[in-house]
């Protein structure tokens, strides 16, 4: 098993000027229709017209492959309602739906350090931040991605970006309350075979639902990327 590496320092990897940033806050929203979303905004975004942004929401059942998936990773059983979706995001194949909570910031990276791998451990950091709100206390893994429980290893969510011109898309999916069993059934989750994946609810032994979660990720965000939040309404149309 790969040696475990402890969740980095948010006050290491904090912006020294706080920028300010738009939280949007959208529901259950079709995958493609967020994914349109994140391309109209991430044009915004890189011209200036609006600030940095961040959207929360939840998918319906879907099933998305990044760049790096292969077609052995998919074993979805006949009949299993749910989408298929190939995307422009790192990484292998996740799964999505209600539950589990999706964060997709939309950030111009020269505001932010403007190293790849820095985000993505401040990206883990947050996800961190927002468990040990629960007192789960978050690792992560050299040679795996996303953020996971020790002791068994069980992953709780997976991290995928995409960035052009500095302009970050796609994001991080924490699985709150849904389950698991998708991961492992209908796919082969980000290449790992025999690996385990939990949720929030599973590991508390109670219902929780995402809106108790989500406040917990705003702050989170806010902490580790050392930003202003201010709340913003958008529709997804």
């Amino acid at each position: 098993m790969p040696s475990v590496r402890p969740s980095s320092s948010p006050s290491s990897l904090a912006n020294l000027t706080p920028v300010k940033v738009d939280v949007v806050q959208l529901g259950v929203v079709d995958y493609r229709e967020a994914w349109e979303l994140q391309r109209t905004l991430a044009e915004r975004v890189g011209t200036g017209e609006l600030p940095d942004t961040v959207l929360f929401l939840e998918h319906p059942p879907t099933i998305t492959l990044g760049r790096r998936a292969e077609t052995g990773e998919l074993h979805v059983p006949d009949g299993a309602e749910v989408d298929i979706v190939e995307v422009d995001r790192g990484g292998k194949s996740t799964y999505h739906a209600p539950g589990q909570l999706v964060c997709y910031p939309i950030l111009d990276l020269s505001r932010h350090g403007q190293d790849v791998k820095q985000y993505c451990r401040m990206l883990e950091e947050s996800i961190a931040k927002t468990l040990s709100a629960f007192s789960l206390a978050a690792t992560t893994f050299e040679g795996l991605t996303g953020v996971w429980l020790d002791s068994p290893p069980r992953k709780i969510a997976s991290i995928g970006i995409h960035l052009s011109k500095w302009i970050s898309t796609h994001g991080y999916a924490l699985n709150v309350d849904l389950d698991p069993a998708p991961f492992t059934e209908w796919i082969t989750a980000c290449g790992l075979d025999g690996y385990a994946f939990t949720s929030v609810a599973r590991e508390l032994g109670r219902p929780v639902p995402v809106d108790e979660v989500r406040p917990h990720a705003v702050q989170a965000f806010a902490d580790v990327f050392d930003v202003e939040i201010e709340a913003r309404t958008l529709t997804a149309a």
